[in-house]
């Protein structure tokens, strides 16, 4: 199997990359919400809470004690589930760190400090300066257009 190349990112990206592939699946997140909501471990009961067999939960639970979001202690023959609150605490932060990165462009854009990065810039002369091609404005409503025109 190929590995990623992440040698070369931010070690805090390449965490926060790992922990978002530990949510990338709906019945990881209620899980999570599960623990969260009890407030303390699960002991057994678990599979019952979710409409899915023994060993799936079981390859997802692994999955989220992998990315250290829950921990697992043994009490006799079952496991006792509980939320690691210091990694939690860690995911949220290193997640609202991104969005807020990523946000910055766009809330200066709506402050009107800077363009809005998600539309074409134009030149002068109505031209993309990337592609030099350009720009067709956007049509005006069609519909009212050709009830205009019947009337």
């Amino acid at each position: 199997m190929a590995h990623a190349k992440t040698e070369s990112f931010d070690p805090v990206l390449v965490r926060a990359a790992g922990l978002a592939k530990s949510l990338s699946h709906p019945v990881r997140i209620r899980i999570l919400e599960i623990l969260a909501a009890r407030k303390g471990c699960i002991c057994g009961g678990l599979v019952e809470l979710l409409p899915l067999a023994q060993s799936t939960v079981s390859q997802h639970l692994g999955e989220l004690r992998n990315a250290g979001l829950i921990r697992g202690r043994v009490d006799g023959p079952r496991i006792c589930y509980c939320l690691n609150a210091k990694v939690v605490a860690e995911a949220m932060a290193a997640f609202k760190d991104i969005f807020r990165r990523l946000c910055e462009p766009c809330e200066d854009a709506a402050k009107g400090l800077s363009t809005d990065p998600c539309r074409p810039r134009l030149s002068s002369r109505g031209t993309s300066p990337e592609t030099g091609r350009r720009l067709k404005p956007k049509p005006k409503n069609r519909k009212k257009s050709l009830i205009k025109e019947t009337s």
